[in-house]
């Protein structure tokens, strides 16, 4: 079987503190319109992640919008990195994204992850150790949602009696599934599943694990997506534009860091450093330098998806338009033209 071909797009968490001048309203309807264009543009993909109870307004529902700018676009394939399947019914979330497969003419997938943020669990009322039980039990409903056909589930957080997912999904099968790996618990889940990967910790750990795992099973590595969100700023003038995304790229980071710390050795979370990780740092450049830094970033990890953040918090979706132009009209094609892919 041939390996995927390469995928690239952008991720948005619609943060929006202050710094921004904007009201949510206001950046909503500014990301809407931007989506719209990069569509236009020929980029594949448009991710979205998901935390809850931040006080900047971090995306909680990526399906509401994920409809919205399906229906203003033809080409751009909407996921999330990550759902967090503690928080979201299984039967429920099935029937959202049957609805969004219809919506968007089978333009979903979906990708799901535990969650480590404590205060989201006590939000949720939820105790943190129930994250494993309700991420796996949560990921074999989807599975057997998935396939159309009515089912039942007897588990210790769900139970259910003949149900049948309508509307019918318009992708055989439903939304490719993704799934997170932090740590070896994450790689070795992805695999038992038949997932597609999202590495989000050490290579040894995340995706060298679930390799070795997905061979054991008899499985080939190559057939599976594997996906990242890595960051690129298309520019000539680094010094004029990098200063405002670097302090906007703090302030991203500085919420993540504030949720690790909280959350102590749940999932291993608060062991990892970011330099230990599959490297997320932001390629900032010409168009020839990202091209050279992402096929390299490519060929190391065997990616075949990878994203970038089109408005870190803080800015306004106009601040990022150049460059995000150049790495739609520039820096992808290079990338498709090495690595396969559709313009």
């Amino acid at each position: 079987m041939s390996k995927p071909s390469l995928r690239l797009g952008v991720a948005y968490d619609f943060r929006n503190p202050a710094e921004s001048g904007m009201g949510h309203q206001q950046l909503y309807a500014a990301i809407m319109d931007q989506v719209a264009w990069l569509d236009g543009l020929g980029l594949d993909l448009v991710w979205f992640t998901e935390h809850h109870f931040v006080e900047d307004g971090y995306l909680p529902s990526w399906i509401p919008v994920a409809a919205a700018m399906a229906a203003r676009t033809k080409r751009v394939r909407f996921s999330c990195d990550v759902c967090l399947l503690p928080f979201n019914h299984p039967i429920r979330l099935a029937e959202d994204l049957a609805v969004l497969d219809n919506i968007s003419g089978g333009r979903v997938e979906i990708g799901v992850g535990m969650g480590y943020a404590p205060h989201e669990f006590r939000g949720f009322g939820l105790p943190v150790s129930r994250r494993v039980s309700l991420t796996d039990e949560g990921i074999a409903v989807l599975k057997r949602a998935f396939t159309g056909e009515k089912f039942s589930f007897e588990g210790k957080r769900y139970s259910f009696q003949d149900v049948t997912i309508t509307p019918g999904y318009v992708q055989p099968g439903g939304p490719p599934l993704w799934v997170a790996a932090m740590a070896e618990p994450g790689a070795q889940r992805a695999a038992r599943f038949g997932a597609n990967l999202l590495p989000q910790g050490p290579r040894a750990q995340s995706l060298d694990a679930w390799t070795k795992q997905v061979r054991a099973d008899g499985r080939d590595p190559g057939s599976f997506r594997i996906g990242i969100i890595r960051s690129c700023l298309v520019t000539d003038d680094r010094e004029r534009d990098w200063a405002a995304v670097r302090v906007a790229e703090r302030r991203r980071m500085e919420v993540y860091n504030r949720f690790r710390e909280a959350a102590g050795g749940h999932g291993g979370v608060a062991g990892i450093t970011e330099a230990e990780r599959i490297p997320q740092t932001w390629v900032v450049g010409t168009v020839d330098h990202c091209v050279a830094e992402l096929s390299a970033f490519i060929e190391e990890y065997g990616l075949t998806d990878i994203v970038s953040w089109a408005v870190p918090p803080g800015m306004r979706p106009d601040d990022m338009s150049a460059s995000l132009e150049r790495y739609a009209r520039d820096v992808a094609p290079c990338l498709r033209a090495r690595f396969g892919g559709s313009p």
